[in-house]
């Protein structure tokens, strides 16, 4: 098998000699012997660019595409107006990365002003960064931010998204922060253990609204214990929500965080995504990645400039608190081309029809005889309990074409529905589930 790597081996050779080396085993020889590689890696024999392509397209040809979906957890399948793609797929536009000579990308610099304009007016914050790589590392990023000398342990609601948690817990891992998780209560953050427990060690408080099972957390009430407490308050929250329901400013929030997929983005197989981040003014020295400031150039025109990357590892190294060192421009840039189309009466309207369709499923599915666990309240999301196996009636529903909910047991399923279910797709949900 041939090599990947374009140098030969005689200038590899070279290379080591010119750092006054002999070999590559000096090279890595700081890296800890237990982490390396003692085997060949699993992997098959290369292939010709025709044989890959036929492995991959048979590989592509087992997908199956549903038109009718009714599944999310933190995928969301939504509209995206046709203007989306013919903007980013301008071959000008087309990077996903920061422009390091900065002031002469002024069309991706306005671009990513524009972005952070909107998640601002969207969240009710201040400021907001050049965005991160998703959502849960956006949330994880917060935590981060929120770290201070003598306040190093984060309280995190166990009603958020179990990945969301994990990256979280990851991170907390790396800078040593302590992690405790608040335990849910009838499907929403126990405030009761979180107001028992916070103490003056408290960095943060961060809750997800609406939570992984769709339920509307008690936020006001959450974000006024941890400033009780000292603490910062985070909020993890859906952006297509923001359309109806109060922004998290409005909730006391210190810093939002979310994914910004429903804005615009494809479910493309997982990705790509971007994470939204935004705080209050006094935190923003404290944002990861970068800021684009708006000024003017010595003839007094406009100008946009990079004005704040101050706690990235490419230019901070061992001082930086954060490993943040790109942006999503190409998902930025079309989260702002969706809002621009969308204005704030078309995300209202996306928003509702959201709501209100499943409020309607899951009534429908209560006639049925299946129990709904969120009783709090929900926006699109919602859990039911069922006697029959959660395996059994998804099964039934992908015979007929339809994607049913995620199944979180085998009794709960977590259903999702957006603007794009019609009333008859739900009604055929409905039908199947009786035959079930």
């Amino acid at each position: 098998m041939g090599s990947y790597v374009p140098n030969t081996a005689k200038e590899r050779q070279e290379m080591l000699s010119t750092m006054g080396m002999t070999s590559m085993d000096q090279l890595f020889q700081s890296i800890p012997d237990e982490v390396k590689l003692k085997k060949e890696l699993q992997i098959p024999k290369g292939k010709t660019e025709l044989e890959v392509r036929r492995e991959m397209e048979g590989m592509a040809g087992r997908n199956r595409i549903f038109q009718s979906v009714f599944r999310g957890a933190g995928a969301y399948r939504h509209f995206i107006p046709a203007v989306v793609k013919n903007v980013i797929s301008k071959e000008n536009l087309q990077t996903a990365y920061t422009p390091y000579q900065a002031e002469i990308s002024q069309g991706i610099l306005q671009s990513i002003f524009e972005y952070q304009t909107m998640i601002c007016d969207l969240t009710g914050m201040d400021a907001s960064n050049a965005s991160v790589y998703d959502g849960a590392s956006a949330a994880a990023e917060a935590v981060a931010m929120c770290r201070e000398r003598k306040r190093e342990k984060a309280f995190i609601s166990g009603t958020a998204d179990p990945s969301v948690v994990q990256v979280i817990r990851t991170y907390c891992r790396g800078n040593g922060m302590e992690l405790e998780i608040i335990p849910e209560k009838n499907g929403v953050t126990d405030l009761d253990y979180l107001k028992e427990h916070l103490d003056p060690a408290a960095a943060c408080v961060y809750i997800q609204h609406p939570n992984y099972y769709g339920t509307l957390e008690p936020a006001a009430e959450a974000g006024a214990a941890a400033h009780e407490a000292g603490a910062k308050f985070i909020m993890g929250v859906n952006p297509i929500s923001l359309g109806i329901l109060k922004t998290p400013r409005e909730y006391g929030a210190d810093v939002a965080v979310g994914d910004g997929q429903p804005l615009g983005l494809p479910m493309a197989f997982g990705g790509p995504y971007l994470g939204f981040m935004a705080c209050v003014a006094d935190m923003t020295r404290k944002l990861p990645g970068r800021i684009v400031g708006q000024t003017v150039d010595h003839n007094g025109k406009t100008g946009y400039v990079l004005t704040l990357q101050a706690r990235e590892q490419h230019i901070r190294r061992e001082k930086a608190s954060s490993n943040i060192c790109s942006n999503q421009a190409l998902c930025a840039l079309a989260v702002s081309v969706y809002l621009s189309a969308m204005g704030n009466e078309g995300l209202e309207k996306a928003a509702v029809q959201c709501m209100s369709k499943a409020h309607y499923l899951a009534g429908r599915m209560e006639e049925l005889g299946y129990r709904i666990e969120n009783g709090a309240g929900f926006f699109h999301e919602f859990v039911t309990v069922s006697g029959t196996d959660s395996q059994t009636i998804l099964e039934a529903l992908e015979k007929k074409g339809i994607l049913g909910g995620y199944p979180l047991d085998d009794h709960r399923i977590l259903w999702c529905c957006t603007e794009m279910n019609t009333k008859e797709e739900m009604d055929e949900v409905i039908q199947t589930l009786k035959e079930v």
